[in-house]
C-alpha cells in the first residue's frame, strides 16, 4: 500500500499475460493521454516508493495530482506478463490529519467538521473516471499492438471503498 501521503479510497489492478512492455514507455503514454484530457490544475510527476523496508529497492510510479487528490499509477513487467495498477487517495489538510488520528472519534469529527458534498463526490468521480479511462486507453492500445484481447467489463471496474467513510 502506498505510504500515508494520502488516504487511499479506490484502486484498480490488472495483469496482462504474454505482454512485454517497458514501464517507462507505459508511463510516458499515460502521461500524454492524461494531459490530452485538458483538466485544469493537473500535475503529473514521477514518485518512488520503497518495495519494502528501509533498505529495500524503490519502484517508480506515475503520479497525477488534482486539487487534494493523488492518483498513483504503477506499471511493471511481472513474469511473462505486464502488471498495471493505480491507487486514488486524498491528502488531508494538516489539521484534518491531526483530528483523523484521534482514536475512535477522529474520523467522525472529520466528517462533522468537513462533510462531503455532492459536488465534491461528483468531481472526485469525474477525476477518477478520467484518469482510469486514460490508463485503460493506453493498456488497450498496448493489448491491440500485441494481438491480445480487450479487457472485459469486470476487469475494467475499480475497487472502491466507501467515499463517505474517509
Amino acid at each position: 500500500m502506498p505510504k500515508k501521503e494520502s488516504i487511499p479510497f479506490a484502486r484498480w489492478h490488472h495483469l496482462t499475460e504474454d505482454m512485454k512492455e517497458s514501464s517507462q514507455k507505459f508511463y510516458a503514454e499515460c502521461e500524454q493521454t492524461v494531459l490530452n484530457r485538458n483538466i485544469d490544475g493537473i500535475k503529473v510527476s514521477r514518485v518512488d516508493y520503497k518495495e519494502g523496508g528501509i533498505f529495500s529497492a524503490k519502484r517508480e510510479y506515475l503520479r497525477v495530482r488534482w486539487k487534494t487528490y493523488i492518483f498513483d499509477i504503477c506499471a511493471a513487467p511481472f513474469g511473462n506478463g505486464f502488471f498495471v495498477s493505480w491507487w486514488l487517495g486524498q491528502t488531508p489538510t494538516p489539521i484534518m490529519a491531526l483530528i483523523y488520528m484521534i482514536p475512535l472519534i477522529g474520523p467522525l469529527l472529520v466528517r462533522a467538521f468537513k462533510p462531503e458534498t455532492y459536488y465534491q463526490l461528483d468531481t472526485t468521480s469525474m477525476f477518477q473516471e478520467s484518469i482510469h479511462h486514460a490508463v485503460l486507453e493506453v493498456l488497450e492500445q498496448n493489448n491491440k499492438a500485441c494481438g491480445l484481447r480487450s479487457l472485459s467489463e469486470l476487469e475494467r471496474k475499480p475497487i472502491m471503498q466507501d467515499l463517505l467513510a474517509k
